[in-house]
């Protein structure tokens, strides 16, 4: 008797030959729809990945496409700012800077002192000193009779090599948990100082006592001659928290005006000392500007919304209030993002 078997059930063989042909060509077309897909979609992370860079970004020229910013390409940006070649104010730059080497010899350097710009790397005193060049060579551009006064530690070996830039030891705690609180304490100094040559006749300026990475790109004598009847200037912006910048403060070089910017940073360093050492670090300066503008002048923070100069007194002196979003204004998209400059800027912060 024969046994019958199931019979095994082949694969057809054409079937199975287009499919071996269709594999490479499917390949080919998911391969040529990512080319055609957007360069945007493909180098954008999901969303939960995303995260701001902590080094330079490397791309287009700063303000490429962005009708309201100055196009940094070519001599676009140069042929955008006007120069004044008219004799003006005498203006001084004043600035605090001091240096913190943590590795003299370069050995054993950890990943947290070093700053990557492009494919080359720094020290953080290097790039320190680089930042600071670039705020004097902005200035001499900018501005060419001004001088650049740099206000440092005793004990520093800074040195400076360009042009009108020179500086002035001041004694003082100049550490870094001390360093916004020893800035007062310099410009008091500072303005002590010129209050006993401010009846020379040829030494007679005005000072602008700013943060040594901010880019002055235009002239800003007119300050004090369009608003001519202030003594020290302030900038302000629409923020509850720190409604006013301490990176930027102008101070009338007559005596009066000496004399009222003394009074007023007095204050500013009383209140400091008294409400808030625990933000000394980088705060605490601000805070106490603030505060001392609040104590004498609380309706001037109902205006700081409307972007638009005005002048208020504050314990005696006259305070003039300029914008922040001119005079000294901070890219919104944050470091290493830099789209560009706004057309009516005349004084960045953070170069």
């Amino acid at each position: 008797m024969a046994i019958s078997r199931p019979r095994s059930r082949a694969v057809p063989l054409i079937p199975l030959l287009l499919l071996i042909l269709l594999v490479p060509l499917i390949y080919s077309v998911s391969r040529l729809r990512l080319s055609w897909a957007p360069e945007r979609e493909l180098s954008m992370p999901p969303p939960a990945l995303l995260k701001r860079p902590d080094r330079l970004v490397l791309g287009p020229a700063a303000g490429q496409g962005r009708p309201d910013r100055l196009q940094c390409q070519g001599l676009k940006a140069v042929n955008k700012i006007s120069l004044s070649s008219q004799p003006g104010e005498h203006v001084s730059f004043v600035s605090v800077f001091t240096t913190y080497s943590s590795d003299p010899a370069g050995a054993g350097k950890r990943s947290s002192d070093v700053v990557t710009v492009g494919k080359h790397f720094y020290s953080k005193e290097e790039r320190s000193m680089a930042i600071l060049n670039t705020f004097i060579r902005f200035i001499q551009v900018s501005m060419p009779r001004s001088d650049v006064i740099i206000l440092t530690d005793p004990k520093s070996k800074l040195s400076i090599n360009q042009g009108k830039a020179s500086i002035l030891p001041i004694e003082g705690n100049y550490s870094r948990g001390n360093l916004m609180l020893q800035r007062i304490k310099s410009y008091i100094a500072f303005l002590e100082l010129k209050l006993e040559e401010v009846d020379c006749v040829n030494c007679a300026r005005h000072f602008v006592f700013t943060d040594s990475d901010m880019a002055v790109v235009e002239d800003l004598g007119h300050i004090f001659t369009s608003y001519p009847n202030w003594h020290l200037a302030l900038t302000f912006r629409n923020n509850k928290g720190q409604p006013l910048n301490s990176g930027f403060i102008a101070v009338r070089g007559a005596r009066d005006g000496i004399s009222k910017a003394i009074e007023f940073f007095n204050e500013v360093l009383k209140a400091y000392n008294l409400k808030y050492m625990k933000a000394s670090r980088m705060l605490g300066d601000q805070l106490a500007l603030a505060w001392v503008v609040k104590s004498y002048l609380s309706s001037a923070f109902g205006k700081f919304s409307r972007h638009e100069t005005f002048t208020g007194e504050v314990n005696g002196a006259s305070v003039l209030f300029l914008p922040c979003e001119v005079y000294n204004w901070t890219p919104p998209e944050g470091a290493g993002q830099f789209h560009g400059m706004p057309l009516d800027v005349k004084v960045q912060e953070s170069v």
